[in-house]
Order: structure tokens, then C-alpha cells, then sequence
């Protein structure tokens, strides 16, 4: 092949990217034929004399926003939208505020309390497009009293290092919260609402993702106890949110709404972005350039490393013995792992689980692997994620670093920045999960 494995690895992931690209999603479902808003398969007449409010989370927030302005025009009467830090886009008649993400911040509490405020002006006659993508739950944090922000940051520093999938942090972030678990729709109760999804969690449950504003909750505050306690936090969560949670159990404070509460009769939820959507264009471009393709899943969870081993085990298979598909050969996976924190490194889970990959297929000659997250950021660091082949663990012992010292400590950026393999995009505006794909070339070329 005349092209390099890795400038075709990046080339595929980069194009799963695009196909979620956040304007490119609304546009695709959202259109405007005279005063009817035609919305997926959904047709909502606009009221004359009714207004458009504008509002949501998430880091894809501000290019949906700026593709609902371009569509509904004059109809936009005013809406507020909270992106992570430096995810911002041109918009017009929404403003867009700024807060912190993976743990919530004093901007986003303020934020919250301005988008609260502003759904106090909405009528019956007034529509609510409420856009979510992923980091939603983070960036909209509305403690309910007494709990404060500290704590509901404790908790999720807590979670987040315990391993706790995104589907339990945000039980528990429901239940602590005025917005989340359908509390947004209520705060827009009596205005119809339609809500636009790019999701970020797997299975697309629209309960769990950025912790379902405009959804009903199935879960319970003792399921979010039950969360604490599995994970032996119980003990070292805040007073303050023991107590919520438990007078919350015992009925003293309000269960978030289920999906039969009437609040929900006029509210429309509408997937417009998944992880499977950037699979099939990346799988697309890699049969473009010459590959076969196999899509192994798009619901990839479980613990980072054992999911590295698998794929890696299946890649070495394939390089060796052309089973269970021939080279060239293109494996495509998506979802969200976890990684449970035991050192004191700097990584994330998408560059943990290149690591691990290229320890599992060290010495296997015509093989990448790339994992990214599509919003490209990967845990607390400046990365989307990294690339490796079957060169990477030797290249490493030759500039003095281990491989599976790093990898038990969790630091698997310094040993990519060094090697020069990070993967970094910048921010893409856009978050639909992780993108992993692996390549085998066809004679052991250079990789």
C-alpha cells in the first residue's frame, strides 16, 4: 500500500468524527416547511404569536444551537446553552456560557440558575428546543438544597475513580440535582419541548444521557444509595448528600418524575448522533481505501485494559493466520470502558487502551491501533487519545520506559508524548463516545 497505515488510521477515525459533526445532525433532522417544524418523523405546527427558547448543555451545544438559528430564523426568540470551556461557535440570538467539565463548577451552577430563570418566561403557546450531547450532566449542575456544589463534586470525583459507569454516576447526579431526571421539563412545563440528542452513552438509553433533563427517570433515590454503597462510598461521600438521599428515600423530598407524569405529554425526545453513525462512515472510508471491515461492536464497556487485550488478541490472530477475515483488514469498535485508577499517572481511558493494545501486539509487524474519544478530549488531558503498532513497546525501552510500569500507573500519555503518538485533534464540538480502529496490512508493510 502506498499509503501508511497510520496516515489511514487517523483518515478513518477522522472521518467517523465528521459524521457526527453537531450542525451537519441537526440540519439533517430538523427543517422548517412555513410555520410547521418538522422534526424527524414529527410535525409541530409553530403557535403565531408563540416563541422559540433556545436552551441545553453539552460540549456539542453551541454548533446544534448555531444550526437550530440557521433553520428557525425569526422564530428564535432568546435561549441560553452551556458548553465545557472553549467549545464555543457563532451564534446569534442564544447566548452561550462557558463552565467545567468532566466535574461541574461555580459557572455552571450559574448557568443553571440563569436557564431555570429563563424557562419561567415560557407560556403553553412558547416551543423549548433543549439541545443535549455529551458532557450535558456535568455542565448543567443545579444542586438541590442543602447539597452544594462541593459536594456534588466530591461525589463525582469519587465515582468517576471508583470505576462507576456513566449510567450510575448519573443516577446519582439525578438525584441530586433541580434539572436532571426531567426536572428541566418540568422547570419548561406548560411550553412544549423537543429535545435534540447527540448521545454519549452507550445503548443511547435517553434516561441516562447528560442524566435525562427531558426525560423520564426509571431510577429511584435508593438506587442512588444502592450506587454509593456498591462502590463502598457511603462512608466518604458528603453528610450532606447521605441525608438527601436517604430523606429522599424516606419521601421527604420529591422522586424525580417517571416517564408516565403528565409533564411529559408534550415533550419530544429525538436522537440525531450516535456512536454507531461514526462507525458506519469510518467503515466506510476504510473500504474506501482498500480494507475489509468488521465491525465488532458498537457497545464496547467493561474494564479499559480487558478490552485492549481482546481486540489485540483478535488483531495478532488476524496478522498470523488471516482468520477470522483476510488482509487487509479494518476492525471497528466503539462504546465506553472504564478504568478503575490505581496509580498516580496522567492518561485517560482511549490512550490506556492503546497502550494496553500495543503491549498485546508488541513485535506483530503491519498492525495499528487507534483509539480516540470523538470529542476529542480523553480523561484530564489535551489529547483525544493515541496511536500505536507493533514497534511501540520496543521504541519505548529504547528512550528508558516500560511499557507495563507506565500502563499499572495509569500514565500512558508522558510514554505517547514522548514516542510522538498522541492523537490530538482539539476540540471537535461534537461527542458521540469512543472510536477505535485497528489495521492489518495485507504483506507486513511499514507501519
Amino acid at each position: 500500500m502506498e499509503r501508511s497505515l497510520r496516515e489511514d488510521v487517523i483518515r478513518i477515525f477522522m472521518a467517523g468524527v465528521a459524521a457526527v459533526e453537531p450542525g451537519r445532525a441537526v440540519r439533517s433532522h430538523l427543517k422548517l416547511e412555513g410555520d410547521t417544524l418538522l422534526a424527524g418523523q414529527h410535525r409541530m405546527p409553530l403557535t403565531p404569536g408563540g416563541r422559540v427558547f433556545v436552551v441545553g448543555a453539552g460540549k456539542a451545544g453551541a454548533p446544534m444551537a448555531g444550526a437550530v438559528e440557521e433553520i428557525l430564523g425569526e422564530w428564535v426568540y432568546r435561549g441560553l446553552v452551556v458548553v465545557k470551556y472553549g467549545h464555543l461557535w457563532p451564534v446569534e440570538k442564544v447566548t452561550i456560557l462557558e463552565a467545567g467539565h468532566p466535574l461541574p463548577d461555580e459557572e455552571g451552577v450559574k448557568a443553571a440558575a440563569k436557564l431555570l430563570e429563563l424557562l419561567e418566561e415560557t407560556t403553553e403557546h412558547d416551543l423549548v428546543v433543549c439541545l443535549l450531547s455529551g458532557g450535558g450532566s456535568a455542565l448543567l449542575p443545579s444542586p438541590a438544597p442543602p447539597v452544594t456544589l462541593a459536594d456534588k463534586q466530591k461525589v463525582t470525583s469519587l465515582l468517576l475513580e471508583s470505576g462507576a459507569d456513566i449510567g450510575e454516576i448519573n443516577c446519582v447526579r439525578k438525584h441530586l440535582s433541580l434539572l436532571k431526571g426531567g426536572g428541566l421539563a418540568r422547570a419548561a412545563n406548560p411550553a412544549r419541548v423537543l429535545t435534540l440528542i447527540l448521545s454519549d452513552v452507550v445503548g443511547d438509553p435517553l434516561d441516562v444521557i447528560a442524566s435525562g433533563p427531558t426525560v423520564g427517570d426509571p431510577t429511584t433515590f435508593a438506587d442512588a444509595l444502592d450506587i454509593l454503597d456498591k462502590y463502598n462510598l457511603l462512608e466518604r461521600a458528603p453528610d450532606t448528600i447521605r441525608t438527601h438521599l436517604t430523606q429522599g428515600m424516606e419521601g421527604k423530598h420529591p422522586e424525580t418524575p417517571t416517564s408516565g407524569d403528565a409533564i411529559f405529554s408534550g415533550v419530544i425526545n429525538l436522537l440525531i448522533g450516535t456512536n454507531t453513525i461514526a462507525i458506519q462512515a469510518a467503515e466506510e472510508t476504510a473500504r474506501a481505501l482498500g480494507y475489509q471491515t468488521s465491525v465488532l461492536s458498537a457497545t464496547v464497556t467493561g474494564e479499559t485494559r480487558e478490552a485492549a487485550a481482546a481486540h489485540a488478541a483478535m488483531t495478532r490472530e488476524i496478522a498470523f493466520t488471516s482468520q477470522p477475515v483476510t488482509r487487509p483488514t479494518c476492525l471497528l469498535s466503539g462504546g465506553e470502558t472504564t478504568v478503575t485508577i490505581r496509580g498516580t499517572g496522567k492518561g485517560g481511558r482511549n490512550q490506556e487502551f492503546v497502550l494496553a493494545a500495543a503491549i498485546g501486539i508488541e513485535g506483530v509487524p503491519g498492525t495499528v491501533v487507534l483509539s480516540g474519544g470523538t470529542d476529542g478530549t480523553d480523561g484530564p488531558t489535551d489529547a483525544a487519545g493515541a496511536v500505536a503498532d507493533g514497534t511501540t513497546v520496543g521504541r519505548a525501552k529504547t528512550v528508558g520506559m516500560d511499557a507495563v510500569a507506565y500502563l499499572n500507573n495509569n500514565d500512558a500519555y508522558p510514554l505517547f508524548e514522548k514516542l510522538g503518538d498522541l492523537l490530538i485533534t482539539g476540540p471537535t464540538l461534537t461527542n458521540v463516545m469512543d472510536l477505535r480502529v485497528i489495521l492489518i496490512s495485507p504483506e507486513n508493510p511499514e507501519s
